[in-house]
């Protein structure tokens, strides 16, 4: 029913990019696989970027969207352990994953998000910020997991929850994957309203706009499509 994430590509139009396996693609030409180590390299830079620019959300109390936002909601909420929470999180969306994309692409989900969480409690431990500004952090942060999301979705990989969601929807209908995930990000950076300063809540719509601009531009239909 739903074909794997297609090959990263320049095509004239959205008809003449094609899907790299599954049912109804014989004869279809494929590029080449990356290899085991090419993947390895993604998930660890992707995820590590993304971790970078989580640690500047949490240093200045800003949120981010997607399942990482409600940890992030949960963790300023109750003073529960981020990383703990975001890993429980995605644990129901693996069973979508594996529906709509296949083992390969949930694998590798799980690897990042596990990757995500142990980096995100690692990190804060590597480096410290004697003074970070709030709307640097919004804006460096978003670029950081922007380009993060935009390595693992190349490489049929994701951060679980809505990341799978927004890829399905841009493979069936051809949505935007950043519009979409924009839409979500800023209802959950609304509902924060309930735990954190208004004055966040401004610069962490700031954040979200920068994170999923990165991913409208550099992911879409017809001209840059994920591995």
């Amino acid at each position: 029913m739903f074909p794997s994430l297609t090959r990263l590509r320049r095509s004239p139009s959205p008809m003449a990019v094609k899907s790299v396996e599954g049912p109804g693609v014989s004869g279809a030409a494929s590029p080449a696989q990356h290899q085991l180590h090419e993947d390895a390299q993604a998930l660890l830079t992707g995820t590590l970027f993304v971790a970078l620019g989580v640690v500047m959300f949490r240093h200045t109390g800003l949120l981010t969207g997607g399942t990482a936002g409600l940890a992030f909601l949960l963790h300023y909420a109750t003073g529960w352990n981020f990383s703990l929470v975001f890993f429980l999180i995605n644990l129901p969306f693996y069973g979508l994953a594996y529906k709509r994309m296949g083992w390969v692409f949930t694998l590798k989900t799980f690897a990042a998000v596990a990757l995500l969480a142990v980096l995100a409690q690692w990190v804060p431990q590597w480096i410290t910020f004697g003074e970070l500004s709030t709307g640097f952090a919004a804006v460096t942060g978003g670029l950081l997991m922007g380009a993060g999301m935009l390595m693992l979705f190349r490489h049929r990989a994701s951060l679980g929850g809505f990341n799978v969601l927004v890829l399905y929807l841009q493979e069936r209908f051809g949505w935007r994957a950043g519009q979409v995930q924009m839409v979500f990000d800023c209802a959950i950076v609304l509902a924060a309203f309930a735990v954190v300063d208004w004055q966040q809540i401004i610069w962490s719509v700031v954040g979200a706009v920068v994170l999923n601009m990165t991913l409208a531009i550099n992911h879409r239909p017809g001209r840059y499509m994920a591995v």
